[in-house]
């Protein structure tokens, strides 16, 4: 496997941006590195509702596709 292809297999796709992946990697650590500081924010892994409560635990894979969407409330 050549660097270009290893490159390729270690990232995560947040929000259709390419994040380098690293272990150990929790979905906390990915709102720092996306620099997301929103509240209220519903975030999928590969499709599946990750709970508020799992933020700090939840590993992501490498290759997952991670969607998180920010809420606005008003009135």
């Amino acid at each position: 496997m050549n660097m270009m292809e290893r490159k390729m297999k270690t990232q995560i796709t947040v929000n259709n941006n390419k994040v380098d992946w690293q272990e150990g990697l929790t979905i906390d650590k990915t709102l720092k590195i996306m620099n997301y500081t929103f509240k209220m924010l519903v975030i999928k892994v590969n499709g599946e509702l990750i709970k508020k409560e799992e933020y700090g635990t939840k590993n992501v894979p490498v290759n997952s596709v991670v969607k998180i969407i920010h809420l606005i409330s008003g009135g």
